[in-house]
């Protein structure tokens, strides 16, 4: 098990030299069984092995998950976990912060205006990075505290609970607009599925990525990753 212990959730992905948040996700949001027969303690070993910076696990029971699902990963690395699931009450983010997670997400479109920045200051106590997800430019004017955030564009629709294919154009556009708030972490988020869309995202200025089903289906996560850095080296 590599331990981070002190080190947050952004710093580990901006000191990353795979800065690749690998998911943990029990199924598909079309149902397919993403485990296929692992354990969260194997696919974080075999994740950690791939040079993942940080682990995300997802909780929301839509998508198979649960808090159990939280602790058997908290459990088995020492790496910074972030906690996806449609957070909306403090309350929620002290059980996380109690459960070992090191981030929580924060969907920008599903929350009220007002409540988000409560959400971020409640973060920010709780002493967990607040993951701010955005899909539309205007989610992000009610971000407070930019520079201790990570701003994450999903390609995805999540009011289709992401049964789309995603739109990594969409990464692309809003860059700008998530560079000028002031995060030191801009991350692109689902829907990426090859090497050469992760290089890209990454070359266009994107600190990390986050990649959850993309990777839960791959047979060979070593030769994905090996393809990944040769694409980077191309790119540069």
């Amino acid at each position: 098990m590599t331990s981070t212990t002190g080190t947050s959730f952004a710093t580990a992905l901006l000191t990353a030299r795979t800065p690749v948040v690998m998911e943990l996700k029990r199924r598909s949001a079309q149902g397919a069984d993403l485990f296929r027969g692992r354990t969260p303690a194997e696919l974080a070993a075999l994740y950690e092995e791939m040079g993942a910076p940080a682990l995300s696990v997802v909780t929301g029971r839509w998508f198979g998950g649960g808090p159990e699902l939280l602790a058997e990963v908290v459990a088995a690395t020492g790496l910074p976990v972030l906690v996806k699931d449609f957070l909306t009450k403090e309350r929620q983010l002290a059980e996380a912060a109690a459960r070992g997670a090191s981030a929580v997400l924060l969907t920008a479109g599903l929350l009220p205006r007002t409540l988000l920045p409560r959400m971020i200051e409640s973060c920010l106590g709780h002493g967990l990075t607040p993951f701010v997800e955005v899909t539309a430019e205007r989610e992000l004017a009610s971000l407070v505290h930019a520079d201790r955030c990570v701003v994450a564009v999903n390609n995805k629709d999540i009011r289709q609970r992401e049964r789309d294919a995603g739109d990594l154009g969409r990464s692309r556009a809003l860059l700008p607009a998530v560079l000028a708030t002031g995060t030191p972490v801009p991350v692109s988020a689902s829907g990426i599925r090859t090497p050469a869309e992760a290089a890209g995202l990454l070359a266009a200025g994107y600190r990390a990525l986050l990649v959850g089903t993309g990777l839960l289906l791959q047979d060979d996560l070593r030769a994905w990753f090996a393809d990944l850095e040769r694409q980077r080296e191309r790119i540069r």
